[in-house]
């Protein structure tokens, strides 16, 4: 059966490359000829570009010049990461040809028996895609359309996308999301018979994610791993006790003035060598948050800036591990009850594979 899955894939974040793979590998591992549309927009086409202004107010004649000279160095430095990730999609990923536009993929879709919209923030209305027909299958005209994991990340739809997105929606043959609050903006949508389901990284096990991982050079100490996206004075905080306590060094994705070490450049095969080996996971992402649950490290939470903790609250509820989403000054849970956790994951995998078996059936019947 030819498969088609659309989803941000390429936009050089280690959680949207890995989910990519995880469901493509998933499908393909029963069988089936998959590949995933390289829809590529210009919205999210603008990474690691050495000529973009980033801040409206700098786009100016004269003014551009300088911003854009003041900005390369820092820009040149960080190129290496955009070719880790390239690398990844090269070795991992399989594609359709290149869509730069929506028009463009309505006029001549890749054909599929099957297409899967998903998994991660592809409906997240804060974002542009999260109001981009492409990413409800809007685009299709034959074959049988359904979402995988597509999460909204927030607990409220804006009213103005409210009819047109409740549009797209009612013509999906089938409707899962990640997260349980998913489901209430669908009831909100007029959306009722829909399901949750778990993130694609769940869909692969352990040992294929510890085949895949590796740990980057300087690397060797007892670590806490930060990995947070608004560079927080709380995950700081946090970060500088939980060390202390613990004797840990304290490591970092992303540049941060108080960590030890930083894998700014590391690829998505790093990223999971590094939260394989430490000691204690600390972040403000979901997808950090999910590896530290199938390598079982020890792990905390702290909300994002941005409104879209819903993902984090959810999952962690779901495995009883709310107590893992922390502020400044809580007690800091340790000696997670890996038997149980892993107890309450296994029936939610079972639940979401049996989802894809359904879909499949579909196109099988049609």
């Amino acid at each position: 059966m030819k498969i088609c899955t659309i989803t941000c894939h390429d936009v050089y974040n280690v959680g949207a490359s890995l989910q990519a793979y995880a469901l493509q590998t998933y499908l393909k591992s029963l069988g089936h000829d998959v590949r995933i549309i390289d829809y590529k927009p210009d919205y999210l086409s603008g990474h690691y570009r050495l000529d973009v202004v980033a801040n409206p107010k700098y786009d100016k004649p004269f003014v551009r010049q300088a911003y854009l000279l003041a900005k390369l160095p820092g820009r040149l430095r960080i190129l290496p990461r955009k070719k880790v990730f390239d690398d990844f999609t090269d070795k991992y990923l399989t594609l359709t040809k290149r869509y730069a536009s929506e028009a463009e993929l309505a006029a001549e879709p890749p054909e599929a028996d099957v297409y899967f919209a998903g998994s991660d923030q592809i409906w997240n209305p804060l974002f542009q895609n999260g109001k981009d027909p492409a990413f409800y299958l809007d685009f299709v005209r034959q074959g049988v359309r359904a979402s995988y994991a597509a999460s909204f990340a927030v607990d409220e739809f804006p009213q103005e996308l409210r009819e047109v997105t409740a549009k797209y929606l009612s013509r999906l043959d089938g409707v899962s999301v990640r997260e349980a609050s998913g489901l209430a903006v669908l009831k909100s949508l007029g959306i009722e018979n829909a399901q949750t389901v778990l993130d694609p990284v769940f869909l692969l096990d352990k040992a294929h994610w510890e085949a895949m991982a590796k740990l980057p050079p300087k690397a060797e100490k007892p670590y806490l791993l930060v990995y947070d996206f608004d560079n927080s004075s709380a995950v700081r905080t946090l970060a500088e006790k939980i060390a202390s306590e613990r004797g840990l060094k304290i490591y970092s994705i992303f540049g941060l003035p108080y960590a030890e070490r930083c894998f700014a450049l590391c690829g998505p095969e790093e990223f999971l060598g590094l939260v394989r080996r430490a000691d204690f996971v600390l972040s403000n992402s979901f997808h950090a948050t999910a590896f530290s649950v199938i390598f079982e490290r020890e792990f905390a939470v702290v909300e994002r800036t941005e409104k879209i903790n819903t993902r984090m609250r959810d999952f962690t509820a779901m495995l009883g591990l709310s107590d893992h989403m922390v502020t400044e000054g809580m007690a800091i849970p340790f000696n997670t009850d890996w038997t149980a956790v892993n107890s309450r994951l296994k029936d939610k995998i079972d639940y979401s594979k049996a989802y894809i078996d359904e879909v499949l059936r579909m196109a099988k019947n049609d």
